[in-house]
């Protein structure tokens, strides 16, 4: 939310900065003023002394004492992620270049219209917000202590699953996660782990679709040296090294039948027996499940063992797909674009209005998955539009109309409650609704 940023402007010319600084206050964006570059870098002093980051600064190049070069280069040399517009004379295009290469965000040439300023310090303020929220990424990444912070969104969907996980983490019983591809069953079974008495053991994730069948026994049960040919020296099965921990099943509905029943077997027992030997290893691990399909309906087809199916489901976790949550997406999308912008080393570019609009209305068959894969796309600077990943993809919504527009309706009061602090009178402005209007959406919405 860029409103939370100030805008300092540094300019001698009282008339000139009064200016500047009606137009920006017109446009709801907070600012500061300076008369020279000496008092601005005390006032940015004493805001980051006091735990407020900086927004943008826009300085004059022509000031007394230091000039407006020299502001840049100090404020630069603080914190090079801090935009700085700069302000030349009419025909100093020598001086805007020399900005331009010692890291000026934008220049603006005398004389200059308070659009092209609101313009300039808006898209100023959103790569700042956007560079902030990186950093805040960065130290969130480090720690990823809790469920809050890996389960992004204010969804009621989503808080009522960070409040079953909360619940349930610290109990040990097998969990079945169900959900559509793409809407985070692996990173809701590592929350249930990181939020577990388990936390500090071994996290094992097995796809169980994605190995041979050949190959399953040996992976999960484990083989003692010479149990078959190759086999030179023993080897710890996924289930043995999960011990004191949880072992993630993945897509269980694909393992094979034999392997369901020596599961099984292992979750009676509490014991794993490896290919080869004939002792009985205890094992304490936790089981966390996940499957896309009825597993239900499967075990009454004779598809999927019906004990086993009913060993796992002890506590179930629906997962809801990403249409019946649009109200998360914003916050979903910017969070992909920052850690895209970390890993890709780009800037972290904002999605404009019609576009969020565009992203909120998609219905995602792709889900979570699907939306990071766009937020990389846009920050490679291949496009942000939804369809262009599914051209050929006719599946329709599953929601019906009437609930997809109240979806699409409060998921966009609540991202524009979201970037302006939940000031209604803001939000019913950049809405277009009347306010009271907005009131009564807010509670019918529950927001």
């Amino acid at each position: 939310m860029s409103n939370d940023l100030t805008v300092t402007i540094v300019e001698d010319d009282p008339d000139v900065r009064l200016g500047c600084e009606q137009a920006l206050r017109l446009e709801g964006m907070a600012t500061r003023t300076a008369a020279s570059a000496e008092a601005a870098l005390r006032e940015l002093r004493a805001q980051a002394d006091g735990g407020v980051p900086p927004g943008i600064v826009v300085t004059d190049v022509r000031l007394p004492g230091r000039d407006g070069m020299s502001l840049l280069a100090a404020l630069r040399a603080q914190d090079p992620t801090l935009p700085v517009i700069v302000i030349t004379g009419h025909g100093d295009v020598s001086l805007a270049v020399q900005a331009m290469k010692q890291g000026a965000y934008d220049f603006l040439e005398k004389p200059f219209s308070p659009e092209r300023l609101v313009d300039a310090c808006r898209r100023a303020l959103e790569q700042r917000r956007l560079t902030l929220e990186v950093a805040g990424l960065r130290a969130q990444l480090a720690a990823r202590t809790s469920v809050a912070s890996r389960l992004i969104g204010n969804s009621p969907a989503i808080e009522r699953l960070r409040a079953r996980i909360a619940d349930v983490a610290d109990t040990g019983a097998n969990v079945l996660i169900h959900g559509e591809t793409g809407t985070g069953k692996e990173l809701v079974a590592r929350c249930l782990h990181e939020a577990s008495n388990r936390h500090a053991r071994h996290f094992v994730a097995i796809n169980c679709g994605g190995l041979p069948e050949q190959l399953f026994e040996s992976e999960i049960f484990g083989h003692e040296a010479g149990s078959f040919t190759g086999a030179t020296r023993r080897r710890i099965g996924k289930i043995e090294h999960a011990a004191g921990g949880t072992l993630f099943l993945d897509e269980i509905e694909s393992m094979p039948m034999p392997m369901q029943i020596k599961l099984l077997r292992v979750l009676q027992e509490r014991t794993v027996e490896r290919l080869g030997s004939n002792q009985p290893v205890p094992v304490d691990a936790r089981v966390v499940a996940a499957t896309k399909a009825d597993l239900r309906a499967q075990s009454e087809a004779g598809t999927f063992r019906a004990d086993l199916y009913f060993r796992l489901n002890v506590i179930t976790l629906a997962l809801p797909p990403l249409r019946e949550r649009r109200e998360d997406v914003p916050q979903l999308f910017e969070h992909f674009v920052a850690q895209a912008a970390l890993r890709f080393d780009r800037e972290p570019l904002p999605a404009t209005p019609a576009e969020m609009s565009a992203l909120i209305a998609y219905p995602w068959p792709g889900n979570v998955r699907e939306l990071r894969n766009l937020a990389e796309r846009h920050v490679l600077g291949l496009g942000c539009q939804p369809g262009d990943m599914h051209e050929d993809d006719d599946r329709p919504s599953a929601l019906s109309l009437a609930h997809a527009v109240e979806q699409f309706e409060r998921a966009l009061i609540a991202d524009a409650l979201r970037r302006h602090d939940g000031n209604l009178s803001r939000a019913s402005e950049a809405l277009g609704v009347a306010k009271t209007t907005l009131f009564d959406k807010v509670r019918k919405y529950g927001l």
